[in-house]
Protein backbone atom coordinates (compact mmCIF):
# COMPACT_ATOMS: atom_id res chain seq x y z
CA UNK A 1 0.00 0.00 0.00
CA UNK A 2 1.07 3.53 -1.04
CA UNK A 3 0.68 6.88 0.97
CA UNK A 4 -0.44 9.39 -2.14
CA UNK A 5 -1.77 12.05 0.16
CA UNK A 6 -0.62 15.10 2.24
CA UNK A 7 -0.98 16.62 5.04
CA UNK A 8 0.25 19.67 6.80
CA UNK A 9 1.05 20.55 10.53
CA UNK A 10 1.87 23.69 12.49
CA UNK A 11 3.05 22.89 16.35
CA UNK A 12 3.55 25.32 18.72
CA UNK A 13 5.81 24.95 21.87
CA UNK A 14 6.82 27.17 24.59
CA UNK A 15 10.69 26.56 24.39
CA UNK A 16 12.88 25.13 21.36
CA UNK A 17 14.26 21.56 23.33
CA UNK A 18 10.52 20.74 23.67
CA UNK A 19 9.86 21.06 20.17
CA UNK A 20 13.40 19.29 18.85
CA UNK A 21 11.82 16.44 21.15
CA UNK A 22 8.85 16.68 19.59
CA UNK A 23 10.44 16.41 16.33
CA UNK A 24 12.31 13.77 16.56
CA UNK A 25 9.33 11.68 18.25
CA UNK A 26 7.37 12.62 15.34
CA UNK A 27 10.10 11.47 12.50
CA UNK A 28 10.54 8.11 14.81
CA UNK A 29 6.73 7.62 15.15
CA UNK A 30 5.96 8.32 11.62
CA UNK A 31 9.14 5.83 10.43
CA UNK A 32 7.27 2.66 12.22
CA UNK A 33 4.36 3.21 9.32
CA UNK A 34 7.40 3.96 6.47
CA UNK A 35 6.64 8.01 6.30
CA UNK A 36 8.79 10.40 6.73
CA UNK A 37 8.98 14.34 6.37
CA UNK A 38 9.36 16.67 3.59
CA UNK A 39 12.48 17.83 4.83
CA UNK A 40 12.11 20.83 2.57
CA UNK A 41 9.01 21.99 3.72
CA UNK A 42 9.61 20.61 8.06
CA UNK A 43 11.91 23.34 10.00
CA UNK A 44 11.47 24.72 13.46
CA UNK A 45 11.63 28.63 13.93
CA UNK A 46 10.95 31.08 16.90
CA UNK A 47 7.86 32.68 16.56
CA UNK A 48 5.42 34.21 18.95
CA UNK A 49 4.94 36.72 21.99
CA UNK A 50 9.43 36.58 23.07
CA UNK A 51 10.18 36.25 19.45
CA UNK A 52 10.74 39.63 18.36
CA UNK A 53 12.36 40.94 21.52
CA UNK A 54 14.39 37.63 21.74
CA UNK A 55 15.61 38.37 18.19
CA UNK A 56 16.33 41.71 18.72
CA UNK A 57 18.30 41.45 21.78
CA UNK A 58 20.89 38.88 19.59
CA UNK A 59 20.84 41.17 16.84
CA UNK A 60 18.92 39.11 14.40
CA UNK A 61 16.21 40.60 12.13
CA UNK A 62 12.40 40.08 12.40
CA UNK A 63 10.68 37.13 13.54
CA UNK A 64 10.37 34.20 10.39
CA UNK A 65 7.16 33.86 9.00
CA UNK A 66 5.43 30.85 7.78
CA UNK A 67 2.83 29.66 5.32
CA UNK A 68 -0.05 27.79 6.14
CA UNK A 69 -3.59 26.63 4.61
CA UNK A 70 -3.04 29.75 2.58
CA UNK A 71 -2.63 32.14 4.80
CA UNK A 72 1.22 33.63 5.37
CA UNK A 73 1.38 34.11 9.48
CA UNK A 74 3.75 36.25 11.36
CA UNK A 75 4.45 37.93 14.33
CA UNK A 76 2.66 41.28 15.34
CA UNK A 77 1.53 43.84 17.81
CA UNK A 78 -2.18 45.13 18.22
CA UNK A 79 -2.65 48.33 17.59
CA UNK A 80 -4.55 49.85 20.64
CA UNK A 81 -2.32 48.18 23.79
CA UNK A 82 0.61 47.06 21.53
CA UNK A 83 -0.01 43.13 22.90
CA UNK A 84 1.09 40.35 20.35
CA UNK A 85 -1.11 39.31 18.33
CA UNK A 86 -0.46 36.74 15.62
CA UNK A 87 -1.21 38.34 11.86
CA UNK A 88 -2.29 36.68 9.04
CA UNK A 89 -2.26 37.25 5.51
CA UNK A 90 -3.39 35.81 2.09
CA UNK A 91 -0.48 34.13 0.52
CA UNK A 92 0.90 35.55 -2.58
CA UNK A 93 0.96 32.35 -4.37
CA UNK A 94 -2.69 31.21 -3.27
CA UNK A 95 -4.18 34.83 -4.49
CA UNK A 96 -2.20 34.73 -7.66
CA UNK A 97 -3.84 31.40 -8.31
CA UNK A 98 -7.05 32.26 -7.53
CA UNK A 99 -7.32 34.92 -10.05
CA UNK A 100 -6.14 32.95 -12.33
CA UNK A 101 -8.77 30.34 -12.33
CA UNK A 102 -11.55 33.20 -12.11
CA UNK A 103 -10.24 34.76 -15.12
CA UNK A 104 -9.99 31.19 -17.03
CA UNK A 105 -13.57 30.17 -16.07
CA UNK A 106 -14.67 33.28 -17.09
CA UNK A 107 -13.29 33.39 -20.06
CA UNK A 108 -14.62 29.63 -20.43
CA UNK A 109 -18.47 30.68 -19.48
CA UNK A 110 -18.16 34.10 -21.83
CA UNK A 111 -21.01 33.13 -24.14
CA UNK A 112 -23.37 32.21 -20.97
CA UNK A 113 -26.29 34.07 -19.66
CA UNK A 114 -25.03 37.15 -17.76
CA UNK A 115 -27.18 36.31 -14.84
CA UNK A 116 -25.61 33.12 -14.68
CA UNK A 117 -22.16 34.32 -14.78
CA UNK A 118 -23.10 36.81 -12.15
CA UNK A 119 -24.73 33.77 -9.73
CA UNK A 120 -21.74 31.90 -10.22
CA UNK A 121 -19.00 34.77 -9.76
CA UNK A 122 -20.92 35.95 -6.42
CA UNK A 123 -21.24 32.34 -4.92
CA UNK A 124 -16.88 32.39 -5.53
CA UNK A 125 -16.48 36.03 -4.44
CA UNK A 126 -18.49 35.72 -1.49
CA UNK A 127 -16.67 32.24 -0.27
CA UNK A 128 -13.56 34.09 -0.82
CA UNK A 129 -14.31 36.99 1.28
CA UNK A 130 -16.16 33.98 4.11
CA UNK A 131 -12.35 32.43 3.92
CA UNK A 132 -10.03 35.27 3.95
CA UNK A 133 -11.86 38.57 5.23
CA UNK A 134 -9.71 37.90 8.45
CA UNK A 135 -8.42 40.65 11.49
CA UNK A 136 -4.81 42.03 9.27
CA UNK A 137 -5.99 40.92 5.96
CA UNK A 138 -8.34 43.21 4.95
CA UNK A 139 -6.05 45.32 2.71
CA UNK A 140 -5.14 42.29 0.41
CA UNK A 141 -8.47 41.34 0.54
CA UNK A 142 -9.88 44.49 -1.21
CA UNK A 143 -7.30 45.10 -3.08
CA UNK A 144 -9.19 42.36 -5.59
CA UNK A 145 -10.10 42.97 -8.72
CA UNK A 146 -14.16 41.88 -7.95
CA UNK A 147 -15.20 44.25 -5.16
CA UNK A 148 -18.77 44.39 -3.53
CA UNK A 149 -20.74 48.18 -2.58
CA UNK A 150 -24.18 47.46 -0.84
CA UNK A 151 -26.36 47.22 -3.84
CA UNK A 152 -24.22 45.92 -6.96
CA UNK A 153 -20.78 44.28 -7.80
CA UNK A 154 -17.86 46.09 -9.50
CA UNK A 155 -15.22 44.54 -11.57
CA UNK A 156 -12.49 46.80 -11.25
CA UNK A 157 -10.24 47.58 -14.49
CA UNK A 158 -12.90 49.67 -16.82
CA UNK A 159 -15.76 47.09 -16.94
CA UNK A 160 -17.36 48.16 -19.79
CA UNK A 161 -20.63 46.88 -18.17
CA UNK A 162 -24.15 49.02 -18.47
CA UNK A 163 -25.67 50.01 -14.94
CA UNK A 164 -28.39 47.22 -15.93
CA UNK A 165 -26.38 44.35 -16.61
CA UNK A 166 -24.74 45.08 -12.59
CA UNK A 167 -27.80 44.85 -11.50
CA UNK A 168 -28.61 41.25 -13.20
CA UNK A 169 -25.34 40.36 -12.45
CA UNK A 170 -26.24 40.36 -8.60
CA UNK A 171 -29.95 38.92 -9.70
CA UNK A 172 -31.51 42.20 -9.73
CA UNK A 173 -31.55 42.91 -6.19
CA UNK A 174 -29.10 43.95 -3.39
CA UNK A 175 -26.28 41.68 -2.34
CA UNK A 176 -27.28 40.84 1.05
CA UNK A 177 -24.61 39.60 4.14
CA UNK A 178 -21.55 40.64 1.76
CA UNK A 179 -18.50 42.08 3.58
CA UNK A 180 -17.55 45.13 1.83
CA UNK A 181 -13.99 45.71 1.39
CA UNK A 182 -13.53 49.10 -0.04
CA UNK A 183 -11.08 51.16 0.17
Amino acid sequence: MRFLGATHLVVGFENRAEAERFLEAFKERLAKFGLELNAEKTRLIEFGRFAAPNREQRGEGKPETFTFLGFTHYCGKRRGNGAFIVWRKTAKKRMVAKLRAIKAELRYRMHEPIASVGAWLQKVVVGYYQYHAVPGNLSLVSCTPIRWSASSLFIQGGSRMHKGARTVLCGGRSAMIVPTASK
